[in-house]
């Protein structure tokens, strides 16, 4: 097996998104014809210029000290409208999260698996876990895949459903399965199902769908386990996103290594990121660990 020092890798192939500016531990990005600022934790370097405020922005979301937030609206926007990336259309909606329902830095590990599944020549069956709103499930059946999309939130596999059928495959083999992830995992032991690649990005936190508690950090390797068993023979990958600013990337590609280590293969990991386009510089957005046969 070889293990690459992690390293970083930038979604800079969007049209449809950008990240204008940041600073003050606020991001200011265009989705399709709209500004929207939002807040980040890692921000904590000031704005380029000593500028004081963005004017230009069409919904801020405004952080509470209580933790929650709210949006504020500067631009009557609509409820919900799409941006492209390549053949795919995503729908974006505002949440009361401050999330839009995409995460545009994945766009990186979209290209990767999608070259991954193409050159494969043969069937490929991927499994998704905590899957959300389905970037990377329709990327994968975009690429010729059979998907079975897994979460917990109702809401966000239907959010999936849509996106699939806006990217025009709302006839691809895809699977839409609302459950918790790891029971759902052993449930496809006992069937008997395998996969040829599984792609996973878990929360920092999280409850199932019968309230059951979810830390990365306590309940990561015992999915990792279990989601292992159901590795087919011919596997091709194993993707494995992080959102937490407490892991290290050399954690993630030590889960791999502990995980398929007898598999032979090769493993690589590091940061994803975004790049600025006021200055160039690159904003952190979570880490990513990579097995491939």
């Amino acid at each position: 097996m070889t293990i690459d020092r992690p390293g970083l890798i930038v979604a800079d192939h969007w049209r449809d998104y950008q990240l204008l500016d940041c600073g003050d531990g606020l991001k200011q990005e265009r989705w399709g014809p709209y500004v929207l600022v939002r807040p980040d934790p890692q921000i904590i370097w000031p704005r380029a210029g000593g500028e004081k405020r963005w004017e230009d922005w069409d919904g801020f979301y405004h952080r509470s000290e209580s933790g929650g937030g709210k949006w504020e609206f500067r631009t009557k926007l609509p409820d919900e409208w799409t941006i492209r990336y390549g053949s795919l259309t995503f729908r974006i909606h505002p949440t009361g999260f401050k999330h839009t329902g995409l995460f545009p830095e994945q766009a990186v590990n979209w290209d990767w698996f999608t070259a991954k599944l193409k050159a494969a020549n043969r069937p490929v069956t991927v499994l998704n876990l905590f899957g959300y709103t389905g970037a990377a499930t329709i990327a994968a059946a975009a690429a010729g895949a059979s998907v079975c999309h897994v979460d917990a939130a109702e809401g966000m596999v239907k959010w999936c459903r849509e996106n699939a059928a806006r990217s025009g495959l709302a006839d691809a083999p895809i699977r839409y399965i609302v459950d918790d992830c790891l029971k759902f995992v052993r449930r496809e032991q006992r069937r008997g199902r395998r996969y040829d690649a599984v792609i996973m990005d878990p929360p920092t936190y999280g409850r199932g769908g019968s309230g059951e508690l979810w830390r990365l950090e306590d309940h990561l390797w015992e999915l990792l386990v279990e989601t292992q068993k159901l590795l087919s023979d011919r596997p091709l990958f194993f993707l494995l996103n992080a959102y937490t600013a407490r892991l290290s990337p050399v954690v993630g590609t030590n889960l791999l290594a502990a995980l398929l280590g007898d598999a032979g293969g090769r493993i690589s990991g590091g940061e994803v990121g975004l790049p600025i386009q006021r200055d160039g510089r690159i904003l952190p957005c979570g880490i990513f660990a990579r097995w491939e046969s």
